[in-house]
């Protein structure tokens, strides 16, 4: 049986859960309030798609393909991102909660995450240069040999990332959250001066 192609649909309130998304390759379609969660969107491919509002806590993403994906106000915990397929993966991420899911050893150079909570997310070994971090949350967020070079985390807040352990070349930090990069040295930073 033949994969579909659909091209420029819209697709609303609709639970993919019950009645699965029909395997296959989704170009510039928009998905708003949508529930995927626990579904397995394993080798599918989204191209120019926004997902709005939507529920992928869970989903499968084995060999699934995001080029140039848009989310916006999604609830996407537990992502294993790592198994996506990685020819041509990027997408951009805003407001969305992204807690525990894992990037790890991608490929994601220049990705926007804007306004997001990304709570005990896994980056080891990822390529996340020149990313924008816009208001985010890294709480418990892993950075181990993760490339953050020309990275922008100005605006983010509660992250520990190790200077002896990742690439940080001309990336940008606010003054007031210095501390997450010297957390390591177990000295005392009086935040009030």
């Amino acid at each position: 049986m033949k994969d579909a192609y659909v091209l420029d649909q819209n697709f609303e309130n609709t639970d993919f859960v019950e009645v699965p998304l029909e395997k296959g390759e989704y170009e510039n379609c928009t998905f708003k309030n949508c529930s995927f969660e626990y579904g397995n969107l394993s080798g599918f491919s989204f191209t120019d798609c926004d997902f709005i509002g939507c529920n992928l806590s869970m989903a499968k993403l084995t060999s699934t393909a995001f080029r140039d994906v848009s989310f916006k106000e999604c609830k996407m915990l537990g992502l294993q991102f790592t198994d996506c397929n990685g020819f041509g993966l990027s997408f951009k991420f805003d407001g969305c909660a992204l807690h525990s899911s894992v990037f790890y050893q991608t490929s994601i150079k220049k990705t926007i995450f804007k306004d997001s909570k990304l709570i005990e997310v896994d980056f080891t070994e990822c390529d996340l240069s020149s990313s924008v971090f816009h208001n985010c949350d890294l709480s418990g967020a892993v950075f181990d040999t993760t490339n953050l070079e020309k990275a922008d985390l100005r605006t983010s807040v509660n992250y520990s990332i190790d200077p002896g352990l990742n690439r940080l070349k001309k990336a940008k930090f606010s003054l007031s959250e210095v501390y997450g990069l010297l957390y390591k040295l177990d000295i005392e930073i009086d935040r009030n001066s």
